[in-house]
């Protein structure tokens, strides 16, 4: 990339590859975002498509107000 700089060789020697750490970062993410992402892909959902809507939950027992002095028979 810089061939013969030697401002890049010395950054490099005091601070690191910084953007070759930014590139393996950059790649270790696309790889573990590829994992994430398959079982979307192995059941019909393009990437980018949207998800099919929420379904409703299913109706759980809800008690039942009753008024005062209304007790069971």
């Amino acid at each position: 990339m810089f061939q013969d700089s030697p401002i890049y060789d010395r950054l490099v020697a005091e601070r690191g590859d910084v953007p070759a750490g930014v590139r393996r970062e950059a790649d270790r993410l696309r790889r573990e975002l590829e994992v994430v992402m398959l079982p979307l892909r192995s059941h019909g959902h393009a990437p980018g498509a949207a998800l099919p809507p929420p379904t409703a939950p299913a109706p759980a027992w809800q008690r039942v107000p009753q008024l005062p002095g209304a007790g069971s028979p």
